[in-house]
């Protein structure tokens, strides 16, 4: 019964929000979710028969599957889109996920690298190895870009604009933004192409990918992973560090630098601004921790 809804909807994404197909995949997992329970409840609902009230048990279903906080306001997050496209296609007239509530979620503070922290790691590159000196180009631009692991694997030399200090990046979903890039990452950049890159043995359809393995093809999203753990440990740091420490590090120091969050956001990719402002709460610890350690009414014993 669902089929040609979920059909409409998948096109409907596709289309007109221009989602990924990883992203099409999960909205339509979320609606096969709902209709999986309604099969269990031997319900021949269709979508405009549906009530607040069927949801709600749904989601004390999917509660009761052990399922995180967040991959529970994962799902509901898609049977609201998908409503919001029956609303829109007037196969509903009332949307009844408008009072739904979403599980709260606690959000974990990541760890954050300080600049000299992230310079000792950077430090402990060989230069003069080819390895290194690619290695030195992406850790520099992943902390001047603050770029996903994602990100900087897929960049392309077609998407490098350094004459006026640009970068085009294409993030989650396909989509694409203008970030602002770094003196240092510039000069890298150049160093490798220049002196390392050019020598390479280049595989066919991975011309245009700037970063390349030894055998001239894109880096894998776990070879970053292993660069970054590697060069940590040898920099004695101790901290839960990932490829992500980079640009949680980039968005931190732009905002205790007092940086618009707004501009942040942009740079970052995100959404939502609601995801950008976990950097404020990470800016009120810094400024606390700065404050205990150097305001003399905290140093009186």
């Amino acid at each position: 019964m669902w089929d040609s809804y979920k059909k409409g909807f998948k096109a409907w994404l596709q289309l007109e929000k221009s989602l990924s197909d990883n992203s099409v995949e999960s909205y339509l997992h979320d609606v096969e979710k709902l209709t999986q329970f309604l099969e269990l409840q031997k319900s021949s609902l269709a979508p405009g028969d549906v009530v607040l009230n069927d949801l709600q048990q749904f989601v004390k279903w999917i509660g009761e599957l052990n399922m995180t906080a967040s991959s529970q306001a994962r799902i509901i997050s898609g049977i609201r889109s998908f409503y919001k496209y029956c609303l829109l296609e007037q196969i509903i007239a009332i949307d009844p996920s408008l009072l739904l509530d979403v599980p709260k979620i606690k959000r974990k503070l990541p760890d954050v690298l300080s600049f000299e922290e992230i310079e000792a790691i950077i430090a402990k590159l060989n230069l003069n190895t080819p390895d290194g000196a690619r290695n030195k180009a992406i850790l520099e631009t992943m902390y001047s870009c603050g770029l996903r692991v994602s990100e900087v694997v897929n960049l392309k030399i077609s998407c490098l604009f350094m004459d006026v200090g640009f970068i085009r990046v294409i993030g989650k979903g396909d989509k694409e933004r203008l970030v602002p890039i770094g003196r240092d990452a510039i000069k890298y950049i150049k160093i490798y192409k220049e002196n390392i890159r050019v020598h390479q043995r280049i595989q066919t359809d991975f011309e245009d990918f700037l970063f390349l393995s030894k055998h001239g093809k894109s880096l894998s999203r776990i070879m970053i992973f292993y660069i970054i753990k590697d060069l940590s440990l040898k920099a004695g740091i101790t901290k839960n560090i990932s490829p992500h420490t980079f640009r949680h590090s980039f968005a931190t120091h732009l905002v205790e630098g007092g940086a618009d969050l707004r501009a942040v956001q942009q740079m970052l990719g995100h959404e939502s601004i609601t995801t950008t402002e976990i950097y404020t709460h990470l800016d009120r610890d810094f400024l606390r921790t700065t404050l205990q350690q150097f305001h003399p009414a905290f140093q009186k014993k």
